[in-house]
């Protein structure tokens, strides 16, 4: 798999009411319509007047989120881990654990898998993708890069919320990887390195899936997330982000602060669809060719944790 140069600008188009949500498989090697869990409520929400009055006076706020992930935490909720595997085709042979010891919905969402069924690539010089998902190149943090919906500019310092660490990532790169509620939910470290403690920015919880981002990309940079520093010997820093989203039950590291290992994993989302975004400086990385590729044709390309996310520039 090769890897290509930064294209200089990235564009995704709106999601309009009518429109499927498309990615491109990089296992299967062609586009695939999103199977979107909680559909027509996320289209009501954010595509109806009355549902943007909802949204604001109610869903976006933590204690709505609070209140499902109550339900997510219940026993009562387990009798829908059977429909949900069957309705969006995931498949339990990856799963560490059995399907009948989950004893909650949320118990089986930020479930673990067997080692074997997310393989770390190979290469001192790869860079991992952090989490399975559908994942979107910001070639260059200091052009006028849209994402998501056309002249929708991504904020740095806003969303950073330090702006002495948004200028030193001025000109870098970012891989934006989306979480689907259907998607393994654990995130791991694209590259080893020596962390510190996560730095939390609080903030609402809008939905982060493109049918919300295509109407304001503020949600993007408003929503409650983390920032971790990460030191490494080759690229000098990068950034790793957990943004949350409506009804994340929350954000949870495991690892530690100190040293850790390229692909070891840093924590989980519990129930909600969620975003992890990796930050890298100028000249640093090298994205895999058709992240690049579909990237700049605006379609978001679905990868699994531990795959080839691109190499260290070099």
């Amino acid at each position: 798999m090769g890897f290509a140069p930064l294209p200089a600008k990235v564009y995704v188009s709106a999601v309009a009411s009518t429109q499927e949500i498309l990615f491109y498989d990089r296992y299967e090697g062609r586009l695939r319509s999103e199977a979107i869990y909680g559909e027509k409520p996320l289209r009501w929400a954010y595509e109806t007047a009355l549902g943007r009055l909802c949204l604001e006076g109610i869903i976006k706020h933590r204690w709505f989120s609070r209140l499902y992930g109550r339900w997510a935490d219940s026993p009562r909720s387990a009798k829908e881990i059977a429909p949900f595997l069957v309705r969006f085709g995931v498949d339990p042979r990856e799963f560490l654990d059995p399907v009948e010891s989950f004893r909650t919905f949320n118990e089986f969402f930020f479930r673990r898998l067997r080692p074997e069924a997310r393989p770390l690539a190979p290469g001192s010089d790869t860079v991992l993708f952090p989490a399975d998902g559908r994942h979107l190149l910001v070639p260059d943090l200091s052009a006028a890069s849209t994402i998501f919906a056309k002249g929708r500019r991504f904020d740095l310092p806003t969303l950073l919320g330090d702006a002495d660490l948004a200028k030193a990532f001025q000109g870098g790169s970012a891989v934006i990887s989306r979480l689907c509620p259907t998607d393994y939910h654990r995130f791991h470290f694209p590259l080893e390195g020596e962390t510190g403690e996560p730095r939390l920015i609080n903030g609402p919880l809008y939905s982060v899936n493109p049918i919300a981002l295509a109407r304001s990309l503020r949600f993007l940079h408003e929503n409650k997330r983390r920032i971790t520093e990460v030191r490494h010997p080759a690229i000098g820093r990068y950034l790793f982000l957990e943004i949350g989203a409506t009804n994340v039950g929350g954000i949870v590291d495991t690892a530690k602060p100190g040293s850790v290992g390229k692909g070891e994993e840093k924590g989980y989302f519990r129930f909600g669809g969620s975003m992890v975004m990796t930050l890298f400086p100028a000249s640093a990385f090298r994205p895999a060719a058709d992240l690049a590729e579909q990237s700049a044709a605006g379609i978001e390309l679905y990868a699994r944790v531990g795959d080839p996310m691109g190499s260290l520039a070099g």
